[in-house]
């Protein structure tokens, strides 16, 4: 079939069988590689991306569903300078193989958007669909910290 999606601001036109993955198509028929897969059954958050601006499972939607759809994948985050996000969690050690870092900062992003002074509970109830095997918790909360203070900074 053949889809149309804006993605990262750009027009872009494909055929996709329609059994493909949306985080298939990501990788193999745009080349953007930041989008990763993890557990393909939407339980890890890895292959989170942003679908009309609310994070979704890649890995559990079809090419197809996104069809005249926006897309924003981690490769647009600060692609204009470094995002407070990624900033933070560089700057709190809050990822050590990055695997899961881009589906974080994709879930996170709109979430800090909506809640600009969120609270610890109100951060680890964001986390709660992204997991990370290798580092703790504890830093990439004081990262969602960091940058929350750091972009309410910038709104003033």
């Amino acid at each position: 079939m053949r889809i149309s999606v804006e993605v990262n601001g750009e027009r872009h036109e494909g055929d996709a069988e329609p059994r493909t993955s949306l985080s298939d198509f990501i990788r193999h028929e745009l080349g953007l590689t930041g989008t990763k897969v993890g557990c393909e059954h939407g339980v890890c958050g890895a292959c989170t991306v942003q679908l009309d601006g609310e994070p979704v499972r890649s890995c559990l939607m079809l090419a197809v569903q996104a069809d005249g759809c926006s897309l924003r994948t981690i490769e647009a985050l600060g692609a204009e300078g470094e995002h407070p996000l990624q900033r933070a969690f560089h700057e709190r050690h809050a990822l050590q193989c990055g695997f899961c870092t881009a589906g974080f900062l994709m879930s996170l992003e709109p979430f800090l958007h909506e809640h600009p002074d969120p609270g610890e509970e109100q951060i680890r109830e964001a986390l709660a669909g992204n997991l990370c095997r290798c580092t703790g918790y504890a830093g990439i909360v004081e990262a969602v910290e960091q940058a929350a203070r750091e972009m309410g900074a910038d709104r003033r």
